[in-house]
């Protein structure tokens, strides 16, 4: 087989990693929407066993088969997903001598699979600790936008010196993105989603009354089941509020980094990059219609699934925008159009 045939059917099976990445992340928000977190209490089993069953009622009466059946689900799902990283690290490894074939990304998303796995485990036997759960959310989007960066063609052209500022920009948006996706992860970890029923406003104020000094308390030792929640209200209300707070920013700098993307993308040759600009921008606008329809609704568990679906969505969309800022040299580039044609 032809290098540059490998390397087509690399960044296929890195796509269907991507594919089944974001469906690990949804159906972790579903578990976690849920209360399905702690449906098996034990890891990497359920119960001592490899799959939930009725049974296991007769020795604990805390057991409900549907949450562990969500929850076995969820693991399975990432359990195939974690083969298939190995697989593309194997992969890499043999091939490492092909002009383009990528390694070292590949290898950080197998340092970040492993991570995840003890997060998992974590999550479980720290009793869902808000620290925890949203470091394994962040833990699960990362390795989404790794296997998608992985399965994108770079383009051969030269970035324009707007372009190449712009590249300057698109981090600063990376890091507003990552630093609102955690604030998502610790409204939802701590149930603080219910806490300001009314949109615009928040407990029908424009600064409801709230304790910061409690809400972001990141670590209150060991031995406590945060199942529910432990905050008292206006602790819930500061960390809801700050996530509101953080989407105008986020959703602000990002649109802006979309359309200015789209905008210095004026050549045939970088197409790419303004659809990559205007997916972000369709993006962030449809998180935001998602997330005020979930405070409008009292956040329905269709809506809070989404809601998370949508931050996969964004996930994607930036490394897609990174990728177009971030062309090939312009020797050793592999088009997946032209795959089977020899060196």
């Amino acid at each position: 087989m032809y290098p540059q045939r490998r390397l087509l059917w690399f960044r296929r099976l890195a796509l269907a990693g991507a594919l089944l990445a974001a469906a690990v992340v949804v159906l972790g928000a579903w578990v976690r929407l849920t209360d399905a977190g702690l449906g098996c209490p034990d890891w990497p089993g359920c119960y001592g066993h490899p799959y939930p069953n009725t049974g296991h009622a007769e020795v604990n009466s805390g057991f409900q088969f549907a949450k562990a059946l969500h929850e076995m689900i969820h693991r399975y799902f990432a359990t195939t997903l974690g083969m298939v990283i190995v697989v593309l690290l194997g992969w890499a490894v043999r091939f490492r001598k092909d002009r383009d074939q990528p390694l070292i990304p590949v290898a950080l998303l197998f340092v970040v699979v492993c991570l995840q796995g003890a997060l998992g485990a974590l999550t479980v036997t720290l009793l869902l600790k808000p620290l925890i759960v949203t470091a394994h959310l962040l833990g699960g989007l990362t390795t989404l936008g790794l296997l998608c960066w992985l399965s994108l063609n770079p383009e051969t052209r030269q970035l324009t010196p707007r372009q190449a500022a712009l590249r300057k920009y698109a981090f600063v948006g990376l890091a507003a993105l990552i630093l609102q996706i955690a604030l998502g992860g610790w409204t939802s970890t701590n149930y603080a989603a219910v806490a300001c029923p009314d949109f615009p406003t928040c407990q029908h104020s424009f600064w409801p009354q709230m304790d910061y000094r409690d809400a972001f308390v990141l670590w209150r030792g060991l031995g406590i089941d945060y199942e529910g929640g432990v905050l008292a209200n206006p602790a819930r209300v500061a960390i809801h509020f700050t996530h509101r707070l953080g989407a105008m920013v986020a959703g602000s700098i990002l649109i802006a980094l979309g359309l200015f993307a789209a905008a210095s993308a004026r050549s045939a040759a970088s197409h790419s990059l303004r659809r990559a600009g205007l997916l972000l921008v369709a993006a962030v606008a449809l998180q935001i219609c998602i997330g005020v329809a979930t405070v409008h609704f009292g956040v329905p568990l269709t809506l809070a699934t989404l809601h998370n679906a949508g931050a996969a969505f964004l996930v994607v969309s930036m490394v897609c925008l990174l990728r177009a800022l971030w062309p090939a040299p312009a020797i050793g580039v592999v088009p997946l159009h032209r795959a089977d044609s020899p060196r």
